[in-house]
Parts: structure tokens; sequence; C-alpha cells
């Protein structure tokens, strides 16, 4: 299918909290989710007067969120040349997840001993949330969880340079995520694996939060090494 036929004429809808964020921030927002769920193929030249007119969202936050996306690695910048949505690559992302074990261990660690009541509620509705994706099999539901889930680990780790490591990651992978899962993922599994974390964080279980983080990674990784087998 061309981007053209799969990509909608109204702009993506935003997320509950979206009246909230600045028009950089929406504009990040929208066209993150364009990429990751692939609306916007990798290798797919981009203009930002067409991002403009699409998303209704006047050019210069879009050049602001378009260079926050290049940081992430997800557009490249190419001086005379335009936009170009990034390619994906296999070794580049298991390279990615021997960093993301690390940091991804560290972050449910410290979210588990130092979120508040008010996030630990947070991570009880997203535990509720991710098995409920599990249930319908819902591929759209788990991802809009999973990027809630993400931000919502790195707030209540208050590790400023974890969450600045993470955030460069969290959107390719998510990407990775999609562009494979209907031939070698086992999304319910997937989801109830988050659950798992969302829920020892919960508990204030940093060993648990930890111990299901690896696991969690044990899998994206399997899933990962996969995908060169069902390419």
């Amino acid at each position: 299918m061309s981007s053209a036929a799969k990509r909608s004429s109204k702009p993506v809808a935003r997320t509950k909290h979206g009246a909230d964020h600045s028009l950089t921030d929406q504009a990040y927002l929208q066209l993150e989710e364009l990429i990751v769920t692939l609306q916007l193929e990798p290798g797919e030249i981009v203009s930002e007067a067409a991002l403009s007119g699409q998303l209704r969202i006047g050019r210069t936050p879009i050049r602001e969120a378009l260079h926050r996306l290049a940081r992430e690695r997800l557009v490249n910048i190419l001086p005379r040349r335009g936009i170009v949505v990034s390619e994906i690559n296999v070794g580049a992302q298991l390279r990615l997840l021997e960093v993301r074990r690390e940091i991804e261990r560290l972050v449910a660690r410290s979210a588990a001993r130092r979120a508040s009541d008010i996030e630990r509620k947070q991570f009880v509705d997203l535990g509720k949330a991710f098995e409920a994706a599990a249930r319908s099999d819902d591929a759209t539901a788990f991802m809009r969880t999973d990027r809630a889930f993400n931000d919502l680990c790195l707030v209540a780790a208050h590790n400023e340079y974890a969450a600045s490591t993470m955030t460069l990651m969290n959107s390719l992978s998510r990407r990775f995520w999609f562009i494979h899962y209907r031939q070698a993922a086992d999304m319910p599994l997937a989801a109830r694996l988050h659950a798992a974390v969302a829920r020892a964080i919960a508990k204030a279980d940093a060993k648990a939060a930890a111990t299901a983080s690896d696991k969690l990674l044990d899998y994206i990784e399997e899933f990962t090494r996969s995908t060169v087998e069902t390419a």
C-alpha cells in the first residue's frame, strides 16, 4: 500500500493530555506517531510545508519538532536534499538493545523506589491497559499505552540522565516493533510483560521491577533476532 493511500488527510489524534502541550510538543507527538506507525515510511522525503499543512500546525513548531526527531534518529535532515525518514536496520536495533537493557533496568528499579502515590496509581492503570490490549490483541492500544508507560517511567525514576538516554531510544524501538510485529511478534505476550513491570513499580518492589524489565528485554531481543529469519 502506498504512503498516500495509508495516510489520513486528517491530523493524527492527540493524546488525551494534548491540550497541555505546546505547539512544538503537539507537532512532535503527531509526527512521531506518523513515523512510528509507518504512515511516513523509511526513506520517504518530507517537507516542512507539507507537514504543516497536513497537521494544521505552523512551520516553526514543525521545524522544531523535526530537529527533535533528528536527535532521536527518526529523520535525517540533509542540506539541499530535504528531510528523509530514517531507514530501519536490525544490527543497529540490536546494538540499541544492549544499551536499552541496562538503562531500562535502572529506570524500572528507580521508579519502583521513587514513584509518588499518584504515579503508582497511574502504573496500576497502565498495567490494566496493557492487559486489556493483550486480551483484545489491539496493537494500536498497545503502542499508545507503551508510550504513556515509557513517559511515566522516566518521570517516576527522577533521573534526568537516564531519561535523556531513554528518550533517544524509545521511538526507534516502537517503530521497529510496529514494522515487524505482524510477522514475528507475540503482541499479547509483550503487553503482559510490560504489565508485569508496571505492577512491580506500583508495588514499590525494586527487585521485581528489575527482574520484570530483564524478562521484557529478553523477549524484545528474541523478537528482534527473529525478524532476520522472517524477512
